[in-house]
């Protein structure tokens, strides 16, 4: 189901004719407008550069409560427990 909210923000590029055509070209082997195929990949590369953030930065006294929770012993998870127990897709 696609999603019903209406594009409002519009992003322009300019792109090298060979750039669009590649482009186009792995748009119709997903089956996908170029606008379609773009915006999905491109939101898929700025998540993992946001998720990929390994430096941040805290106040001394966020630091030393980070480092306590961090000590803190781990509670049993039963549900976490039963999905790192269960096999990985793939691995089928």
């Amino acid at each position: 189901m696609k999603n019903m909210e209406t594009r409002e923000a519009s992003i322009n590029i300019r792109a090298l004719r060979t750039q669009r055509d590649l482009i186009d070209k792995a748009a119709a082997m997903r089956n996908k407008t170029r606008s379609d195929f773009m915006l999905e990949a491109a939101c898929h590369e700025a998540e993992n550069v946001l998720l990929d953030q390994r430096l941040f930065q805290l106040s001394d006294s966020d630091y030393d409560a980070f480092l306590t929770a961090l000590k803190a012993p781990v509670s049993e998870n039963k549900q976490l427990r039963k999905l790192l127990e269960k096999r990985a897709p793939w691995e089928d």
